[in-house]
């Protein structure tokens, strides 16, 4: 085990970042020594020895004047240390910093700007310094093992113009803010951009950047190779999906597939195909990425929960979709969790639904099929007030730490006035950082509650319920109801699968009635009383 030796120098008595840096060199494997503040040169170095260091970190946070001198005769000190192999880490101030950059004595430096995750790559020799795009994985799942046990940072981007969001993307790169930026792309270019000719130029820029050609792709990818070189993916479009697909592997390399089940079509406006034929053509695009071994998220579950669905089909949704991506054959599988779906959910009833889902879809895990948990924050549910919204952004992250998950997708939090620009993106970041940072020192296990533990086993046995109505759909000598089109649209037809607001809907019935009881979403009847599932779906047939 390689050993490193740390404190803060001389007259400086700061050591708040050397054991913070000692704590992540912990978790990369290191044997550590924290010789504490204002360690003279002489029994710095004597220690080192004695330890028998690999690494030296070193730390001065006071004037940089005097910095600049005492580094200077530290180097001339430890000079023969570095020739016998040592290495030698700084971290201070950023004016201090920049000073034991210009010496050339020190193999890195740190000036606090950098994350956590950034420091333990280092720790772990996956980043040498030079930031270069080889310094950080360009697949999602790399890059994930690679940032462990941060989990990947995700938000929304794209602006009216290419110009704007082209210079956007750059300043959110540089940053180092984000892993991966999910090109925002407006309706035109995700329903029509093979079809120019049905393209309305009055809509142009409605719902994110407009882009037009190949080219335009190309050009946002290459505005990202900056900074910690984030990975980009996008939507998988309303129609032409394996074109689109194709051409996002080639342009953005994209780093997953997102896509949903039951909507993106003729049943919520977005998309030309009806119900029915939408699910075919999903359930091929999940079989195309697959087969290219590239992950694959269904957005699915939310948009039940964001049109008021009842908890139970919200957890239903969420295994329908982890059900379909494995018959499809995907391989590394996305399951989101949006939070505060709908608003008013406690967070007590939130956490348990999710708990739900996470434990059904967890025995379709194995090794050709791996469950990478992406969370995020209720795009509704954000409150106007600035001050309110920025309080929420990090409420919420914090709950969705008790997952512990691979993904967070941060929903910026001006979501309930405008589009985030460049600025907003870095600013909710920073806030999701430092709430994911408090997290990980050591957070409460939220989720031991006994109330959310019995709110998840009651909707694991309420949603077994409703997938095995679901299964009723079919003959038991005919396909498997859970992925076959045609009993899928189905059980939206029948209202097995059902939301308040699909009433008056071509395909979905919206004769389900919910209200927030206790903190959780619940169908009710007329008297506003919770109705059991078996009872909601008896109804339904009778």
């Amino acid at each position: 085990m390689k050993t490193i030796v740390a404190g803060a120098l001389g007259e400086c008595v700061h050591v708040a970042g050397v054991t913070n840096f000692l704590r992540l060199a912990e978790l990369a494997g290191w044997r550590t020594v924290f010789l504490g503040p204002a360690v003279p040169i002489d029994q710095f170095l004597a220690a080192a020895r004695r330890e028998q260091a690999d690494l030296v970190g070193v730390s001065y946070r006071l004037t940089p004047e005097t910095g600049e001198r005492l580094l200077g005769e530290f180097a001339e000190a430890a000079d023969e240390l570095r020739a016998a192999g040592v290495r030698f880490a700084f971290g201070g101030t950023p004016p201090v910093a920049q000073r034991a950059q210009a010496s050339g004595f020190f193999e890195r430096t740190f000036d606090g700007s950098q994350p956590d995750e950034e420091v333990l790559a280092y720790l772990r020799g996956e980043i040498a310094g030079t930031q270069t795009q080889q310094d950080h994985p360009q697949t999602t799942i790399a890059r994930r093992l690679w940032k462990a046990p941060y989990p990947l940072l995700r938000h929304h981007f794209g602006l009216p113009t290419m110009a704007d969001t082209l210079e956007g993307i750059r300043q959110i790169a540089e940053a180092r803010v984000l892993d991966v930026i999910s090109l925002g792309i407006d309706q035109d270019a995700q329903e029509n951009f093979f079809h120019p000719e049905r393209q309305n130029p009055r809509r142009t820029g409605a719902g994110g950047v407009p882009v037009r050609s190949p080219d335009d792709y190309t050009k946002l990818y290459n505005a990202s190779r900056a900074g910690n070189y984030p990975l980009l993916r996008t939507y998988s479009g309303t129609d032409d999906f394996i074109r689109l697909a194709e051409m996002y592997t080639e342009t953005i390399q994209n780093a997953w597939c997102a896509i949903p089940l039951f909507w993106f079509n003729q049943m919520d406006g977005r998309g030309p195909w009806d119900l029915a034929d939408s699910i075919v053509l999903h359930q091929q695009v999940m079989t195309w990425y697959g087969e290219r071994g590239i992950p694959v998220e269904l957005n699915e579950p939310h948009h039940w929960g964001m049109r008021d669905a009842p908890d139970v089909v919200y957890v239903a949704a969420g295994y329908l979709s982890a059900y379909n991506a494995k018959a499809a054959g995907v391989h590394d599988y996305i399951a989101q969790l949006m939070f505060n779906s709908p608003p008013g959910l406690s967070d007590a009833m939130d956490l348990a639904k999710m708990l739900a889902i996470l434990e059904m879809i967890a025995p379709l895990a194995g090794p050709d099929f791996r469950i990478w948990e992406q969370t995020r924050t209720g795009l509704l549910s954000y409150p106007l007030e600035v001050p309110a919204a920025r309080a929420h952004l990090a409420a919420s992250i914090y709950l969705q730490m008790a997952l512990r998950p691979d993904i967070i997708h941060i929903v910026g939090y001006t979501e309930a006035d405008h589009a985030a620009t460049a600025a907003d993106v870095i600013e909710s970041s920073l806030m999701a950082r430092r709430v994911i940072e408090n997290a990980l020192r050591g957070a409460p296990d939220l989720t031991a509650d006994p109330v959310v533990q019995a709110r998840k086993a009651h909707l694991i046995a309420e949603t077994r319920v409703t997938l095995a109505a679901i299964r009723s759909l079919g003959d038991p000598e005919g396909p498997d109801p859970l992925t076959d089109p045609a009993l899928l649209a189905k059980a939206v037809t029948t209202g097995i699968m059902d939301a308040p607001q699909l009433r008056s809907n071509r395909f979905g019935r919206g004769l389900v009635r919910t209200r927030i009881i206790g903190g959780a979403c619940m169908a009710v009847d007329t008297a506003g009383q919770p109705l059991p599932e078996a009872q909601r779906i008896e109804q339904l047939f009778n």
